[in-house]
């Protein structure tokens, strides 16, 4: 990795970036990265992959090659990949496996979820869209969100299809009940992480790495929402 850059990081839908869009947002981004590294020549660089956890909406049109000719570098292919969370973290692995397997040399591994934009629609948004296959289970998660203090079994153990459009809120739900975590052990976690990260914004930890960005507007966000 010969450069990096990220933007500050905003709240969903009333934060300090939700006027932005998606694609503008990453080519600003992707920009002052190569910025870094003048001496590389845009034709040499073989690739763009894009991770992006919901690619609908003004995140669809396989938005990896709609960046690339937004910069200028239609010569650049661009690919657009999901995996949730962990989209652009995969993009970084195919990037790895590419040059490992020496299909290329230069890559550019991004990543973008501007969930304040989802209001012009996500890929997950359309209704009636999820296979009667997983009907019984999503049922059964539905039940189980009602329930207070039960274990949890894991239903592939005995056979069973598990739900695969199961929310991460309730996947930690179960996770919480499997492994024992009480409500006071997640909360107490969940405050300690929260000062840290105040603290971390406040003495500028994270400054450094933070590309500031122009809203539409013309307000510069420099900082994370936190």
């Amino acid at each position: 990795i010969v450069s990096a850059a990220r933007s500050p990081i905003g709240r969903a839908f009333k934060g300090s970036l939700k006027d932005l869009r998606a694609d503008d947002l990453t080519a600003t981004i992707i920009q002052t990265a190569l910025a870094k590294v003048p001496e590389l020549d845009p034709k040499d660089i073989d690739d763009l992959m894009l991770g992006c956890g919901l690619p609908g909406g003004e995140q669809g049109n396989n938005l990896g090659r709609i960046i690339a000719v937004q910069m200028g570098m239609d010569h650049l292919p661009g690919c657009t990949v999901t995996r949730y969370c962990s989209s652009s973290l995969q993009t970084s692995r195919m990037a790895l496996h590419a040059i490992k397997a020496g299909e290329g040399d230069v890559f550019i591994s991004a990543g973008v979820e501007m969930v304040s934009r989802f209001t012009k629609g996500n890929s997950d948004s359309l209704p009636d869209t999820h296979n009667p296959l997983f009907a019984e289970a999503e049922a059964r998660t539905a039940a189980r969100a009602e329930e207070s203090g039960a274990s949890w079994h894991d239903p592939r153990e005995d056979g069973i299809v598990p739900d695969a459009y199961i929310s991460m809120g309730q996947t930690a739900e179960n996770l919480a009940r499997s492994k024992g975590v009480t409500r006071q052990e997640m909360d107490e976690f969940g405050v300690r992480s929260q000062n840290l990260a105040e603290e971390a914004l406040k003495n500028g930890f994270w400054e450094r790495e933070i590309t500031p960005v122009t809203t539409p507007d013309g307000t510069v966000v420099s900082k994370d929402d936190g």
